[in-house]
């Protein structure tokens, strides 16, 4: 199984690339492409400069997704939405290719420092990204990351760990191939 895998943020202490990083342990034995949102840095979509063409890095966020069989992503939360960088790579991809998720199947993430745990990041993308084409199989928030989750283990809470290791199982299930 081809894994593409990312975080929505180009913070390079991201705590949600993190989340995904420990997330792909799980996923060790599958192919594993771990992008980073830096490198697909583009100008500020506006309809005008769309009139101009569209940047190649749109193109190639679209390919690497046509060329996984599944996503697992964890959006960061930027004043209870996405991050910009993150809602700029996704308005350009959209005007390419209204269905930009390709119908891929997704474990969709979130976490934050605060007890919600990007709570209205998520809230928001499980209500639309099914509409851009994106199979959401199952989804997991981290609340109080700094308190929840340490770089070598992962999730230190027992009852938050057994929940996404089962989330994790669930989703090999249905995306067996």
């Amino acid at each position: 199984m081809k894994i593409l895998a990312f975080a929505g943020s180009t913070s390079s202490t991201s705590i949600n690339r993190e989340l995904v990083k420990s997330v792909l342990k799980s996923f060790q034995d599958n192919e594993i492409n771990l992008i980073d949102l830096n490198d697909y840095d583009m100008p500020v979509f506006s309809v005008d400069r769309e009139k101009k063409g569209f940047p190649n890095e749109a193109h190639q966020f679209l390919k690497v997704i046509e060329e996984c069989d599944v996503i697992i992503c964890s959006l960061a939360e930027h004043n209870r939405s996405y991050s910009a960088a993150f809602k700029n790579v996704f308005d350009w991809a959209s005007r390419i290719n209204v269905k930009v998720f390709q119908n891929k199947p997704m474990l969709l993430m979130s976490t934050s420092p605060g007890g919600y745990g990007g709570g209205n990041v998520m809230n928001t993308a499980k209500t639309f990204f099914p509409q851009f084409g994106a199979d959401i199989k199952e989804t997991f928030s981290l609340p109080k990351f700094y308190e929840n989750f340490d770089t070598e283990s992962g999730i230190i809470n027992p009852e938050m760990r057994d929940e996404l290791n089962n989330k994790i199982e669930n989703f090999k299930q249905q995306t067996k191939s």
